[in-house]
């Protein structure tokens, strides 16, 4: 019985796989539109997973100190201080890092994008590097 709810659930994880694979624009980019979709695609991608990355650390810092409600706010006015000005070095620097475009073209805005997603993504790592055990 259990191999059977196994296989269910095997089954649709799978079907959901294929279904959000057809959804990703990044595949067979072959001109600027697409391009554009596709870094478009992997900011939002890239910053959802460390939107929930982050709630994932508030989460496993409130388990570590829940138990020391000064540590646990000083150490989550701390996290959300630096992720502010994680977030703001961040803009700056995909914006320089965007630069070379003018601001508002269709390079640009790539290039924005891509940078931002990148640097999501390595910021992501971080947080979940955090108070794990």
């Amino acid at each position: 019985m259990k191999s059977i709810f196994l296989a269910l659930a095997l089954i649709a994880t799978g079907a959901q796989a294929a279904e959000e694979a057809d959804d990703n624009p990044c595949d067979a980019v072959e001109n600027e539109i697409q391009t554009l979709e596709c870094s478009a695609y992997s900011r939002t991608t890239a910053e959802d997973l460390l939107s929930e990355n982050y709630k994932s650390l508030t989460e496993r810092l409130q388990m570590l100190y829940g138990k020391t409600p000064a540590q646990l706010t000083d150490v989550t006015a701390k996290l959300k201080a630096a992720q502010q000005q994680w977030l703001k070095t961040r803009d700056a620097d995909c914006t320089v890092e965007a630069f070379p475009a003018t601001s508002g073209s269709k390079a640009f805005t790539i290039a924005q994008n891509d940078c931002v997603a990148r640097m999501s993504d390595e910021r992501s790592e971080f947080l979940e590097s955090i108070g794990q055990e």
